[in-house]
């Protein structure tokens, strides 16, 4: 399981969301996860939903998932000049 395969898999759980995901030794990884479906949610149900995405993998070819999960709403503004 790489980096790629695990993006991958969220965004066909949560399709539209925005996911980048990154891994140094492709059993612990860290993610980054911008989902409508987490509009209105606590911080548990939207790590549920990334979990529900990732099934039986987790525990075993994922050993480790660190998440900043963020809806839509919540992201900082881009400034102008960006």
């Amino acid at each position: 399981m790489n980096a790629a395969e695990v993006r991958v898999m969220i965004e066909a759980g949560l399709p539209g969301a925005d996911v980048r995901v990154e891994s140094g030794d492709d059993t612990h990884f860290e993610a980054v996860i911008v989902a409508p479906q987490f509009e209105g949610k606590r911080m548990i149900q939207r790590h549920q939903l990334v979990y529900g995405t990732l099934g039986a993998y987790m525990g075993r070819e994922i050993h480790a998932l660190t998440m900043q999960v963020l809806a839509p709403s919540e992201m900082p503004a881009q400034p102008l000049d960006a």
